[in-house]
């Protein structure tokens, strides 16, 4: 999140003689925000398009829980095990390729999933959508180091990321009505469709700092300033930024995961991140699928109450993010303002288990809101890789914190899928996703201890 900065932004935005009385800076920087709002947007439609079909879709194809619990972590499969290759193409061709193939590539394979007639083309289209999505968050990152100085990172981070939660809650109610009137399989059509044409939108509009029409000088020496990579264009048009240049002096061995995996701090943000997506992943796949059969909705009762629990989950990571430095202004240690606001947050998110203990489905709705929003908040985990990065690795620590954050991808669906094919239930389920956000408090508060930088010493 944002740092204490020791001059004003005025200074930081005027160096060699320019001035604020001689220009005026511009703000080509939003415009490249909003693209990788709506980018992060459409691709979480994407990525759960099938959590929204699946009541429709497994009568349909005739999946029970089991296999929909496969088929839901599978994506996780292939986005996984493709980040390493994903991160080297994005070195390798720079942001706007990167960006451009991998929107029109997933959108493509949402598409095709609307054409599916069995279980192995979905379980293809489910694997291609994990690769081809893979360098979207690194490319993301990479976007905002360049265009960002530091002191707006957490801003710009922040918003794009809610755009993950907004995106579904003001298009599910729509999603929901398109497939009561049309069927499952126009959902994929859409949405798939909608990411093609925005990946043409990002191809004319997306360009580096020095070469966008609308960045005046001033602009770019404030970003600049601020810890920016417009010094260095051509290695941010061809590896990508500032990850890039490091590795070419250093080089990466694998033994330095194992060194890295030896400090407390790292193994416990990787636990408490496994524990807060599992919430996360339970929304994105299963919660259309509960609200169906554990609760008996109608489609468009599911739509209107689909919107409250990302509603608040986007609130909760603004809250999060807020708090977090607000407590860093009011003299509070790292300790405290970064892992306080997880550790309440995975507490909450535990409260989701007492959705098994109440028949009103308003009351339902209300407990799930509030561990999503609770889940929210605790989605503070990159400020954490950022404070405790040894210097020069940042990429590969923080690749080891996005593996094991996905791992709820994996792991959590298929829980899930077992527990409610087994008992017919999801009693057992939210007790599951309960427990772990209880394991990931506990991590914060007994093995990540002091929030500081790691050292490695050979």
């Amino acid at each position: 999140m944002q740092q204490p900065i020791q001059s004003s932004p005025a200074d930081a935005a005027t160096p060699q003689g320019v001035t604020a009385s001689t220009a005026r800076r511009s703000k080509a920087r939003y415009q490249i925000l909003a693209l990788l709002a709506v980018g992060t947007m459409i691709n979480y439609l994407d990525r759960t398009v099938l959590g929204i079909a699946a009541p429709q879709l497994t009568k349909e194809l005739g999946i029970n829980a089991a296999l929909m619990g496969l088929l839901f972590s599978v994506f996780s499969w292939s986005y996984v095990a493709s980040q390493i290759p994903g991160g080297l193409f994005l070195d390798r061709f720079g942001s706007k390729l990167t960006y451009f193939l991998s929107m029109t590539l997933w959108s493509l394979c949402t598409l095709a999933q609307g054409l599916v007639h069995g279980i192995g083309a979905l379980f293809a289209f489910r694997l291609g959508l994990g690769v081809s999505e893979a360098p979207c968050f690194p490319t993301n990152s990479r976007v905002v180091a360049t265009w960002f100085p530091q002191s707006e990172r957490a801003m710009a981070t922040g918003t794009y990321t809610v755009g993950e939660y907004i995106g579904l809650a003001f298009f599910s109610p729509f999603l929901f009505m398109l497939m009561g009137a049309f069927g499952w399989r126009s959902l994929f059509y859409v949405v798939g469709g909608v990411g093609i044409v925005f990946g043409g939108i990002w191809w004319m509009f997306y360009r580096e700092p020095r070469d966008h029409p609308s960045a005046n000088q001033a602009e770019l020496d404030y970003i600049e300033a601020g810890g920016g990579l417009t010094h260095r264009k051509k290695d941010a048009d061809s590896a990508g930024g500032a990850d890039a240049a490091s590795a070419k002096s250093g080089g990466f061995e694998w033994r330095t995961i194992g060194r890295l995996l030896k400090h407390r701090q790292l193994t416990g943000i990787c636990l408490g991140q496994f524990a807060g997506n599992s919430t996360l992943v339970f929304f994105l796949t299963w919660f259309p699928t509960y609200l169906a059969t554990e609760r008996h909705m109608a489609w468009l009762k599911i739509g209107f109450f689909a919107i409250m629990p990302f509603i608040a989950a986007s609130i909760g990571v603004m809250f999060g993010g807020f708090f977090s430095d607000w407590l860093l202004r009011r003299g509070k240690s790292p300790n405290v303002a970064r892992k306080l606001p997880i550790i309440a947050g995975l507490l909450l998110a535990s409260t989701i288990i007492l959705a098994n203990y109440v028949e009103s489905n308003v009351a339902v709705i209300a407990i799930l809101s509030v561990a999503f929003f609770a889940q929210g908040m605790a989605a503070l985990g990159w400020t954490l890789v950022s404070d405790i990065a040894p210097d020069g690795l940042l990429g590969v620590t923080g690749g080891i914190f996005n593996f094991a954050a996905n791992l709820a991808g994996i792991v959590t669906p298929l829980v899930v899928g077992f527990i409610v094919a087994a008992t017919g239930s999801f009693v057992g389920a939210l007790v599951f996703i309960g427990a772990i956000a209880l394991i990931g408090a506990l991590s914060y508060i007994f093995i990540v201890g002091d929030i500081k930088r790691i050292v490695l010493v050979d």
